[in-house]
């Protein structure tokens, strides 16, 4: 019998829905990719945690593992070795605790609840969980080789849990039995528990308010007590167990003897000046941790963080390393969190031979090799810089040239820094998955520092290949004093923007906030500019006013080379306009400088050429929206709220230069109004100096929740007297006018800056909040629709070889404009030929008449052919520009042809072509010539898509979506029909909105904290392969043999001694905990939760197994029993003819 499926079912009536005009198609294209082949999960997470609180190392399976404050826990292993988890309740980890080479972790957190993790499978999970219910957890301890955990709490109490059940044990150390009359006061909370390396059942337990006691677990009562007048902060033992030290407030350390607790050996302030007369030396800040280290050949290390002298204003914070007479003090970067020293042993009671210390700071992790002089720090192999400065766009590229990650490694291999340590990473726990992914992946990171990283994200892994710095084209001041007056933000000014990347021609192409664009070539060989190419473009917006100057009006029929002059300037280095006109106002001047001596350039990425917009009559230049490059053409286009500027980089000329209106010409939609004079500007309301508003791209990482509307999101919030200046500035996008009009006016008086702020990437919808009177959203109260209308920023660029009109039978070079306003626009281009031609003659650029529309702002488009397979722009295969002077090699260069599967230009073309669109709102197909709408689909009417990317995907194309509302979609090609819909994350920052990237393969990333990178895939294939990419934390490892106690110490009772915890602690000793004391909760990685979770194929074959083995155990009871029933019939029978030997003889009458 057919099974049925109800999912093909929905397929076909989500595609009957999806089509807007189903009586017309140009052609049935069969369309393979079906629902099933999706589903959404979490791949992998990169970078350093956020936020960390807490560290644990096991030594001998040599994982380290970190906790946030958030929740998750990080594990690292050797180089690849990476996992990520998360405690469902999302409270602060305090505390870790590995079972050394067990495969388990406890972690103990804010909340008061302790967990078991399972390290043996590829994504650890919970076994156990205790919440307790009336004290709360400040400490955790678990002995070497162990099962009984102690938990310190606040109250000063010390719990003991049974780790293989997840139980409390009757036994407990309550406070005052442990200080009894020692203090009249309680001692506060524990913050330290240990036992006597040398003496299991001694504990010492730290209190905070600087008592010491060491118990006696067997007889139940304290030994000795130990007081200082300051509060403790950490203690560590000595490796015999006869001495131990404490760390406290006052920056002191001090050294007691085991067998004369009465007073502490010796006091040490590391950072305190010693006074002469004998008096206590001068109070330093607190030392957080102390760990004290033997080695078998030299003096003992001394290890802490903290205790400097309250003298030191803005030193950086310390690690401090005391070994014999010498005392280094290593300067971190950020602060500390934690440290834990690495030794050769995990034996307590051995000599404990330190080799390195993990540092880990609030921002970074730092290893010191504590074995080479001058303690060098080793070279960090995991991903933990992505927020070396703030992240501010990303791009992914999946399936890139096989090429591209060995040429970027080469170069950036020369980027390297000198004097790390020659050993080998000391955290080298675990083993690499074996994926059978082999396509390369690279992603791209832009820096609020200007800086670009380029990433090798291959195999679910990640590695730092190569590093740009933008902000070397520019001048930088020196001090504050030094700024130029012209610049629009006060922070970040090199801070990137948008990236545009060709993979093939690897023409990198960049803009920044500072309303500048840099185009880039890649090169393997050094070289030296000695005038740095420059363009200035002067792009504003204008529409027929009388009081507007003759001389800013853009020429309404585009010409090559137009610009805001009759001529095309030359390509330059430096402004060739005064930086203000005669009444003070600024004009013609960029926002940045360029530099004017010689740019050595390293081999890699090179500057080929550098744009910049200037301030118009007095009005900054609007930040860029929008960004494009094509290496066939050798054009670059850029746009922003004011219009629209083709670069020809080859020619280094600007083409053409256009207001958004004039790309309309006579066919514009729109009832723009002429705009009314200029009025003085008032320094009230919503006007601000930029110097009071501005805020830098690092700014744009705080956690506070950004408003929402209810569909769309407030990216521009215009309300001239409702809302107070400070309120303004707090969003990093908003775009603050007083009215929409003097907006676009030429400049104020007295050169007063307007109020502006740092807008997004394209796709976030920046600088304006303009709707369309033809759809119903929002509106602001205070700004009419008409100012809205005469306001269209250029949102997505495409380009192409299609067709441009009806009527058009041959496909030509065009790019496809896409407006916040929801229109496209096509721009046809007309190349000369390529070589010498190229660079002699001028390219020809004229709109079309070609208007296409949809609802909300243009987010994506693409094309398909006749079969229904993904069209590429053309683009030119690299080739190395500094290339030998041999004219015959460079015509040679030159003449190659553009790598494109579309055909050349004036070809005869008799198949159609399919224009995909994705708008905000929706997204429609078009059929080209035609230009008929064949499929059209409303993705959200709520909510509002973000980010939409056409994609590959199982040898097929697809439309996938994320919208503001967290959904992630996904529609078919080209009939739009949803393959997939999942409500994953809801937005409620605004930096996944601003990184949010999909990929081929059913790839997709974004940035979940400020330094973390989230990997997902909506691809089933992926989903099902995950398990075997992921690698294996746990590895099979034998202990280390334990220390030899030695004849001497054997023969008079020295040495280690051992204690039956399982005897003393257990219940038919110690008895039952109070119920009301913690609850137990079994995990989902139990085997309770196994047999609950268990679904599927996997669950079936798990029930499966089971009722084998229970069926096997009752096939063995019967066995059993049919053994022994044979027994008992053969004893019958022996017993039966012994009797019968006996009887034999006799006579009835005998018996």
């Amino acid at each position: 019998m057919k099974k049925f499926n109800i999912r093909k079912v929905l397929d076909g009536l989500s595609a009957a829905s999806s089509s807007s005009q189903p009586g017309h198609r140009d052609n049935d294209i069969h369309e393979t990719l079906q629902s099933e082949h999706f589903q959404l999960c979490k791949t992998v997470r990169h970078g350093f945690p956020y936020q960390p609180s807490a560290m644990a190392f096991d030594p001998v399976q040599k994982i380290l593992a970190i906790g946030t404050q958030n929740g998750s826990l990080r594990l690292f292993g050797r180089p690849g070795v990476e996992c990520y988890c998360q405690h469902d309740n999302g409270a602060a980890v305090i505390q870790l605790q590995f079972l050394i080479n067990e495969g388990a972790l406890v972690s103990a957190l804010a909340d008061d609840s302790i967990h078991l993790w399972n390290l043996r499978q590829k994504r650890p999970a919970i076994l156990h969980s205790l919440k307790f219910n009336r004290e709360r957890i400040t400490f955790c301890h678990l002995p070497f080789q162990s099962k009984w955990l102690y938990v310190g709490t606040e109250r000063g109490n010390i719990h003991i849990v049974n780790v293989e059940s997840f139980t409390l044990s009757g036994y407990v150390i309550m406070w005052n039995k442990a200080i009894e009359l020692s203090s009249k006061a309680h001692p506060g909370p524990v913050v330290h528990i240990s036992d006597n390396p040398i003496d299991e059942g001694k504990l010492l337990i730290g209190f905070e308010s600087g008592t010491v006691v060491l118990w006696d677990l067997k007889s139940k009562k304290a030994d000795y007590r130990c007081t200082y007048d300051e509060a403790i902060h950490s203690v560590a033992w000595h490796h015999e167990g006869k001495q131990f030290i404490c760390s406290h407030s006052d920056g002191t350390l001090t050294i007691w003897n085991v067998r004369s607790p009465a007073k502490f050996a010796q006091i040490i302030t590391p950072h305190g000046k010693q006074p002469k007369d004998g008096k206590k030396p001068e109070p330093c800040r607190p030392i957080l941790k102390v760990e004290y280290k033997t080695a078998r050949a030299g003096d003992p290390f001394m290890i802490l963080s903290g205790g400097l002298s309250y003298d030191t204003v803005g030193r950086r914070p310390c690690l401090t390393v005391m070994h014999g007479k010498s005392t280094a003090v290593l300067e971190m970067d950020y602060p500390i969190v934690d440290f834990l020293t690495l030794c050769e042993t995990p034996y307590p009671n051995d000599v404990q031979e330190p080799y390195a210390v993990v540092v880990l700071l609030e921002k970074d992790l730092v290893v010191i090799d504590l074995a080479q002089n001058g303690y060098p720090i080793f070279e960090n192999p995991y991903p933990l810089s992505i927020h070396e400065s703030p992240v501010t766009c990303c791009e992914y590229f999946a399936d890139c040239p096989v090429d591209l990650i060995p040429a970027l490694y080469s170069v950036g291999s020369r980027q390297k820094r000198q004097g790390y340590s020659k050993k080998e990473w000391p955290i080298s726990g675990g083993n690499w998955g074996l994926g059978s992914q082999s396509y390369p992946e690279i992603i791209i990171t832009g820096h609020a520092d200007g800086s670009i990283k380029f990433w090798d994200a291959s195999a679910i892994m990640l590695q730092v290949l190569y590093k740009l710095k933008t902000a070397k084209v520019f001048e930088k001041s020196r001090n504050k004093d030094d700024k130029p007056n012209t610049d629009i933000v006060d922070e970040d000014p090199f801070a990137i923007q948008i990236l545009s990347w060709c993979p093939e021609s690897r023409i990198l192409c960049v803009a920044g906030v500072s309303a500048h664009v840099i185009i880039y070539k890649f090169s393997k060989q050094e070289g030296t500019m000695e005038v740095v190419q420059m363009l200035e473009v002067r792009l504003q917006y204008e529409i027929s006013d009388v009081e507007s100057p003759e001389g800013d009006q853009v020429p309404s029929l585009p010409t090559p080379g137009s610009t805001s002059n009759s001529q095309p300037p030359p390509p330059q280095s430096q402004p060739s306009t005064s930086s203000s006109s005669s009444d003070g106002i600024r004009d013609n001047v960029p926002c940045l400088k360029v530099r004017s001596t010689p740019l050595k350039q390293s081999a890699g990425y090179q500057v080929e050429l550098v744009i910049q917009l200037v301030w118009v009559s007095g009005e900054p230049p609007q930040q860029i929206t929008s960004l494009g490059v094509n290496s066939s053409c050798g054009l670059v286009v850029f746009g922003n709220s004011n219009g629209l500027a083709i670069i020809d980089y080859l020619q280094k000329t600007v083409l053409i230069n256009l207001g958004t209106l004039e790309l309309y010409g006579s066919s514009d939609p729109y009832q723009r109004q002429p705009r009314s004079p200029r009025k003085a500007r008032q320094p009230s309301g919503g006007m601000l100096t930029v110097a009071s508003c501005m805020c830098g791209l690092s700014n744009l990482y705080s956690e506070s929740v950004k408003r929402l509307r209810s569909s769309y999101l407030s990216l521009c919030d215009i309300n001239e007297g409702s809302t107070t200046s400070e309120d303004r500035c707090k969003s990093p996008t908003s775009v603050v006018p007083t009215s929409h009009q003097e907006f676009y006016n030429g400049g104020g008086r007295g050169g007063a800056k307007m109020s502006r702020k740092l807008s997004l990437p394209t796709e976030l919808k920046p600088d304006l909040d303009i709707k369309d009177n033809s759809f119903s959203r929002s509106r602001s109260s205070s700004v009419t629709s008409i100012d809205k209308e005469s306001q269209e920023a250029i949102t997505s660029f495409q380009f192409c070889e299609t067709f441009t009109r009806k009527t058009d039978s041959t496909t030509a070079p065009s790019l496809w404009v896409g407006t916040t306003l929801g229109t496209v626009l096509v721009i046809v281009l007309n190349l000369p030929p390529a070589g010498e031609q190229r660079l002699l003659q001028p390219v020809i650029v004229l709109p079309s008449g070609t208007m296409i529309r949809l609802k909300g702002a243009i987010l994506r488009m693409s094309f398909l052919d006749s079969t229904g397979a993904l069209y590429p722009p053309a683009c030119e295969p690299w080739h190395e520009p500094n290339a030998p002077d041999n004219k015959d090699e460079k015509d040679k260069l030159r003449k190659r042809r553009p790598v494109s599967i579309s055909p050349s230009a004036s070809q005869e073309i008799s198949e159609n072509q399919y224009a995909v669109i994705c708008s905000e709102k929706q997204a429609k197909v078009i059929s080209l010539p035609s230009q008929n709408c064949i499929y059209q689909h409303n993705i959200t009417e709520t909510s509002f898509v973000l980010r939409a990317d056409i994609v590959q995907m199982s040898n097929s194309v697809c439309l996938a979506c994320f919208c503001a509302n967290g959904h992630i979609m996904t529609l078919s090609l080209p009939s739009l029909r949803p393959l997939l819909d999942v409500n994953y994350l809801p937005l409620t920052d605004m930096r996944i909105a601003r990184t949010f990237c999909f990929t081929n393969h059913g790839q997709a990333l974004y940035l979940v904290s400020p330094t973390e990178i989230q990997r997902i895939t909506y691809s089933q294939d992926m989903c099902e392969n995950l398990q075997e990419m992921l690698g294996e934390l746990f590895t099979p490892v034998e202990t280390p043999e334990a220390p030899n106690r030695g004849f001497f110490k054997g023969l008079f009772g020295g040495g280690a001694q051992t204690l039956d915890r399982e005897e003393l602690f257990g219940e038919s000793v110690a008895g039952k905990a109070s119920r009301s004391l913690a609850q137990h909760i079994p995990g989902p990685g139990g085997i309770e939760g196994m047999k609950g979770a268990a679904s599927g194929v996997v669950g079936d074959l798990a029930r499966a197994r089971i009722a084998l083995d229970e069926r096997g155990q009752k096939l063995g009871e019967l066995e059993e029993r049919a053994a022994a029933m044979m027994a008992s019939a053969d004893s019958f029978s022996k017993h039966a003819h012994g009797m019968m030997l006996k009887c034999k003889d006799k006579k009835w009458y005998q018996f």
